[in-house]
């Protein structure tokens, strides 16, 4: 009989990446459980300590971008959380998590309806990956992505009014992570990390 999934926790900046997370957690076998935070950044980092005191004890995946003024993903990591839990795996998306999902720029180029050279080949090099996937998707070739995923004009937002739907849909459906790890490291190392989580049920180190 097939031992059940390993769950495990979240905590998370946003929708976006709640959507990510699951389906990373998916991809290595696991499932996702209760996800927190999703108030940003400095809500994330301000729990950070409780959400590794239960790592010592249960799965857990912290994400989070790294900062604008930063150019190291590890030297983040050692400030913010130097000591993590056994069952804790804290990972950071360089520079957020929109360079992990054009980094398999086969499918997104599909979904978008757009040229696939359109799509950057050194996703993780982009100061603001998430504003290079809006103007992605202005080049659509399909006019219902351009209106759901490009802000209106004055309307002050970064984002269209349907872009998480849009996104979770390209997650759930249609990225291939494995793919996209392979041209993004911080990608492939989160991956490897949620891995070890799913894989040493007593709870290894996820480092």
């Amino acid at each position: 009989m097939a031992a059940a999934p390993v769950v495990i926790s979240a905590a998370v900046e946003g929708d976006v990446d709640e959507t990510v997370a699951h389906r990373l957690v998916r991809h290595v076998g696991g499932q996702l459980g209760t996800v927190y935070g999703k108030g940003g950044k400095p809500s994330v980092l301000k729990n950070l300590k409780g959400y590794n005191n239960a790592g010592r004890y249960s799965p857990w995946f912290v994400l989070v971008d790294l900062d604008r003024g930063r150019d190291c993903a590890p030297l983040a990591r050692a400030e913010w959380l130097p000591r993590p839990a056994p069952r804790l795996c804290f990972r950071i998306a360089v520079r957020e998590v929109e360079a992990w999902l054009m980094a398999d720029a086969e499918t997104l180029a599909g979904y978008l309806s757009i040229a696939r050279n359109n799509v950057p080949a050194d996703t993780e090099s982009l100061d603001f990956p998430k504003t290079t996937l809006v103007n992605l998707a202005r080049r659509s070739r399909n006019k219902r992505i351009r209106e759901d995923m490009v802000p209106r004009h004055g309307s002050g937002r970064q984002v269209g009014p349907a872009y998480v739907s849009r996104i979770t849909e390209y997650v759930d459906t249609t990225w291939r992570p494995q793919i996209a790890a392979r041209r993004a490291d911080s990608l492939q190392r989160a991956i490897a990390c949620l891995r070890r989580l799913v894989e040493d049920r007593d709870g290894g180190r996820g480092s």
